[in-house]
Order: structure tokens, then C-alpha cells, then sequence
């Protein structure tokens, strides 16, 4: 196992040997971080919160509590995962072959969750893979994200649907005139292709 020492991992989690943790990163009571995992630097994973094998999460992402990150899935940095949010890795999950016999690591393709920088997935959402979430996204708590969410968008629902716009502090924007502003932080957005891109 690759862990920084100024990590903090709870003598209670279960972390793989073959994991990677970043600096400043803490695992707390009852999460588990498996097989060729790797969290960036300053990341944070809540009690009972679930990391698959081989997935990586960027710097200064937050995995509250029973959060479950199932691999391939990809987070950029500063991701939050709400509590009991849910990426999934199986489009047509069976227990069972046609035959009856159980099914094995071997005989389905486990597909992933791709998050961009910054986006935020509410509390008990799910995010049906594969689907991609843009930079900066809001999926707002118990949607169910089935389709490739737009950079900024504000998704609800079940199926998800744009309702918005949100900007980096994570805020509804506002349209003005032919762009879009944050009430919070003032920065100005345009549409540019299916998103929004910060003016600078």
C-alpha cells in the first residue's frame, strides 16, 4: 500500500495493501478503498463509503458517508459524492447465467461513471454507467442521471433533467442578457456547445 504520511486512515477501514492514498487524505470507520485504488491529495472518504478497484479520484474530492464508487469510475479533482450516492459499473446486471450458474468477475464488462472537475452528485443520486458528468455539474439529491450531463448543469429528477445552470460556487445562475451570472461569486458564463464556459 502507497500511503503518505500525513494521511489519516481509521483503524477500522479496510483499505487494500495494493491502494494508493494521497497526502492529506482520511478514510474514516468502515469505508473500504480497494485493489489498485488511487485517491489524490486532501481527499476525504466518510464512514462505510465504498471506493472499487482500480478507480481513480483526483486531489480534494469528498465521499460522504455510504457513498459507493463502483469501478471503472473516474473523479477529476474536487468531486463531491453525496451520502449513499451511487455510481454504478453494470448496464444489464444478472445474478445468474441463462443455465442457472452464478455469475462471475468473468463474464460481464464492468463499465465506468466518468466525473469532471468540480461537479457535485447529491445524496442517494445514482449515475447509470456509462454516463459522463461535466465540469463544475450539480445532480441534485435522489436523481437518477442516465444520459451525459452538460459542464454546469443543474440536473433533477427521475430521469434527470437540465432545469439550469449552476456556476463554480455551485449557485443557480441567472441569465443576463445573452450570458448567465452567478449571484455568489459574479462570474460570467456563455453557452458554448451543450454547456457553459466560465468568461474570463
Amino acid at each position: 500500500m502507497t500511503v503518505d504520511d500525513s494521511a489519516l486512515i481509521a483503524t477500522t477501514a479496510d483499505v487494500d495493501p495494493r491502494a494508493s492514498i494521497g497526502p492529506g487524505s482520511r478514510i474514516w470507520h468502515l469505508a473500504q478503498v480497494r485493489e489498485g485504488a488511487r485517491l489524490g491529495a486532501d481527499c476525504n472518504v466518510g464512514r462505510g463509503a465504498y471506493v472499487g478497484p482500480d478507480v481513480v479520484i483526483g486531489d480534494n474530492c469528498k465521499l460522504q458517508n455510504y457513498a459507493l464508487v463502483y469501478e471503472p469510475a473516474r473523479l477529476g479533482d474536487g468531486v463531491f459524492i453525496g451520502p449513499a450516492a451511487v455510481l454504478t459499473n453494470d448496464q444489464f446486471p444478472r445474478a445468474v447465467n441463462l443455465d442457472g450458474s452464478p455469475k462471475s468477475g468473468d463474464d460481464w464488462h464492468a463499465v465506468g461513471v466518468l466525473i469532471d472537475d468540480g461537479a457535485s452528485i447529491g445524496a442517494r443520486a445514482v449515475c447509470v454507467a456509462p454516463v459522463s458528468i461535466g465540469a463544475w455539474a450539480l445532480v441534485a439529491a435522489g436523481a437518477v442521471v442516465t444520459k451525459d450531463v452538460p459542464a454546469h448543469a443543474l440536473m433533477v429528477g427521475v430521469p434527470a433533467r437540465r432545469i439550469g445552470w449552476v456556476g463554480r460556487a455551485g449557485r443557480p445562475l441567472f441569465q443576463d442578457g445573452d450570458g448567465w451570472v452567478c449571484p455568489l461569486s459574479g462570474e460570467h458564463y456563455r453557452e458554448e456547445g451543450d454547456g457553459l464556459r466560465l468568461v474570463e
